[in-house]
């Protein structure tokens, strides 16, 4: 079969996650302190995760139009389909710069003009970190991104319906858009992490956060799409790929796990050795007060794809594939909640005017930023290792919104993947990809 419908039962599945995500928020809301602190936070979360694996699938479909990769051609309708999530993500995050300006939410210290006009280095650095900035650069570059990963599929639907292509003018006119693509999204998404992101701890920087970022959302991608391939597999599509072209997926997924640990141990250890405060606290409350995110997150992130993947015929077999898929995304995901809860429930409390208390764990902050939690901390005394459902780690809120977001975001890629048939007919690469072996 050549062309994917998405089934009834499929479908009910991913609009009981959505309605199960729309329930988990509804409840976060209602039962949530005055700044809706963990609400806002659960949002940007699954919107920064989800837009970036989109970001990145676009991202590497012009590193392969570039480099004449062919392996993954047969298939690379799964990657255009993943693509397609860019707009519904830039519409979330323009939600998020709404909310900068009508201070809907206070996620980030810098958009307090009172707090930066009294903070030398959030005055400092108010040229880059404004609700302007934010949404202009959100707005243009994510909209750079749509436009040409638009071009590039719409050239590939239309080498479909082309009666023939011997001078190759179509694949040419996609590396045109793609060698523009490639260098726009290398630099831009950098700033845009930033912005998202690495802003939530306003005072903190790191020059290889970026990097780290764009590494998780590589592999999460890779996971999306092995778990994808194999589930369409398992349902009588794509029966021309081989047990080669999984074999490849897992390679990334292995390869960039290692390259995401190689960057996480660069980051942690230079920072570590040199000591500096201002970049040492990052590692320090979360080590200190997330300790069990903390080492859960590079434990099973690196150590399990290593071991499980390190051996060739594991990448082969589906059910070893699908185990690791599943575990590592899901932790590629808390790896998200770790870089981002800290910091926005520390805004909270300095908003909340507790800004000179700061003897006490984040454990406390998160829970005096969120009246409600108060006494779950104060039943298990003060100490820092304290476990705050929704705060110091997901609960079953954050996993119900996550699914929610997982919902949605497969069913737009599994629409889009039904709007054109699955193999590229006339891709020049086509006949390689299909006698792709290793």
């Amino acid at each position: 079969m050549n062309q994917f419908n998405i089934s009834p039962g499929l479908r009910t599945t991913l609009f009981v996650l959505m309605g199960l995500g729309l329930l988990s928020m509804g409840i976060t809301w209602f039962g949530d302190d005055e700044l809706h602190t963990r609400f806002w936070s659960n949002f940007l979360h699954n919107s920064v995760f989800f837009t970036g694996i989109a970001v990145m699938a676009s991202f590497f479909m012009a590193a392969s139009i570039l480099a004449y990769a062919g392996w993954y051609v047969a298939f690379k309708r799964v990657f255009e389909a993943v693509t397609a999530f860019l707009p519904f993500g830039l519409g979330l995050m323009v939600i998020l710069g709404i909310g900068n300006y009508m201070h809907l939410h206070h996620l980030y210290h810098w958009t307090d003009a009172a707090v930066v006009a009294e903070d030398p280095i959030l005055k400092g650095k108010a040229g880059f970190l404004n609700p302007n900035f934010y949404m202009i650069a959100t707005v243009l570059f994510v909209g750079i991104y749509i436009f040409l990963i638009n071009k590039i599929k719409g050239l590939s639907r239309s080498e479909d319906n082309a009666a023939s292509d011997k001078d190759f003018s179509i694949h040419k006119k996609q590396r045109f858009f793609a060698a523009i693509l490639l260098p726009v999204i290398g630099f831009t998404s950098v700033i845009l992490i930033w912005q998202w992101i690495m802003s939530v701890d306003s005072h903190w920087y790191s020059t290889m956060f970026a990097w780290y970022c764009l590494a998780s959302f590589f592999v999460s991608l890779m996971c999306f799409v092995a778990l994808t391939l194999i589930y369409l597999r398992g349902n009588g599509y794509y029966q021309n790929l081989s047990q080669h072209h999984m074999h490849d997926v897992g390679k990334f997924i292995f390869a960039f796990s290692i390259f995401w640990t190689y960057l996480w141990f660069s980051q942690f250890m230079l920072i570590w050795y040199a000591n500096v405060g201002e970049e040492t606290i990052y590692f320090k409350e979360r080590y200190d007060n997330y300790p069990v995110l903390f080492f859960a997150n590079i434990a099973v992130n690196f150590v399990l794809p290593f071991i499980v993947l390190l051996r060739n015929d594991t990448k082969y077999k589906t059910g070893t594939l699908s185990f690791v898929a599943i575990i590592v995304f899901l932790f590629h995901w808390i790896d998200y909640f770790l870089m981002i809860k800290p910091g926005v429930l520390h805004t909270a409390h300095e908003v909340m005017g507790h800004g000179g208390e700061e003897a006490h764990g984040a454990a406390e902050h998160g829970a005096e930023a969120a009246g409600h939690a108060v006494e779950a901390v104060a039943a298990h005394g003060e100490h820092a290792s304290n476990i705050v459902s929704g705060f110091t780690i997901p609960g079953l809120l954050e996993l119900g919104t996550m699914l929610g977001f997982l919902g949605l975001f497969a069913f737009i890629v599994l629409n889009a993947l039904s709007k054109a048939p699955l193999t590229p007919k006339n891709d020049p690469y086509l006949e390689e990809s299909l006698h792709h072996h290793v």
